[in-house]
């Protein structure tokens, strides 16, 4: 158990918290490996049925711990081995863009680096206008990690990713709501009851059915127009046995809302 992650469960929605405000929740082992074994856990979790990123003290994450690496740069290493480990940790971005379920990044302030990386890793974002958004990398001559490059140029385009990585300009969380890298934009006394509402309604879908969307959403980033159409059939009929569906179909008929329990 480490402080520097804080886990809360309410209605089926679980708050990630990174939690190192004095430092704008810069990554620190500890809260690496908290981070890391939790996602995996609650990907399985079938009461879990939306996944909440944000940061403390009014920062997301100021990415890597830059005092940390200043004093390990002198040192001799491995390079196969840090390359396992760093390669290694990358897997929740993975966790956070392929859980059968929909995650959520709460950016209430400073993202850089692989702190951006991270909000952009889940499905969704929703930021402060005053937020401040940076690839980073660039100002301390590294390249990115954490899926970051992926996740960019899909959202922005490969040219725009490209300046944004090369010149690492820090944009506010309006303007990053204008290039489609945030899904929603607020003022920042309004952000935390806009993200519960916002976490609220992605809670209350048909999880099941979420799950193959970004199957099939994800596999539409890459894949032929066959390979998507093979996958959306099959997650159609799977889709048609669920209870959510069978539930949903009966209260189009009755004229009533439907009430999803994500099975």
């Amino acid at each position: 158990m480490t402080d520097h992650l804080i886990e809360a469960h309410q209605d089926g929605i679980t708050t990630l918290t990174l939690n190192r405000p004095e430092a704008r929740n810069a990554m620190s082992p500890e809260m690496m490996t908290a981070l890391a074994d939790a996602l995996p856990r609650l990907a399985a979790d079938r009461s879990v049925r939306a996944v909440v990123l944000t940061g403390a003290g009014g920062a997301f994450c100021a990415g890597g711990d830059v005092k940390r690496f200043a004093s390990a740069s002198g040192g001799s290493f491995n390079v196969e081995d840090r390359v396992h480990r760093l390669r290694s940790a990358m897997e929740m971005s993975r966790y956070l863009h392929e859980m059968p379920k929909p995650t959520l990044a709460v950016i209430p302030g400073p993202a850089a680096g692989a702190g951006l990386s991270l909000a952009l890793a889940c499905d969704l974002r929703i930021a402060a206008d005053t937020a401040k958004l940076t690839t980073a990398f660039a100002r301390i001559g590294l390249s990115g990690d954490y899926g970051g490059s992926y996740f960019l140029s899909h959202l922005v385009g490969a040219a725009k990713a490209r300046e944004l990585f090369f010149t690492a300009e820090v944009i506010s969380g309006q303007q990053a709501f204008e290039l489609g890298i945030v899904s929603r934009v607020t003022t920042a006394d309004e952000l935390d009851a806009a993200a519960a509402a916002f976490a609220t309604q992605l809670a209350g879908l048909p999880t099941v059915a979420v799950g193959y969307m970004k199957k099939n959403l994800n596999a539409a980033q890459h894949g032929s127009l066959s390979d998507v159409m093979d996958l959306e059939a099959l997650h159609m009929i799977r889709t048609f046995m669920t209870d959510d569906h069978k539930g949903a179909a009966k209260a189009f008929v009755e004229k009533r809302a439907p009430s999803f329990t994500g099975r």
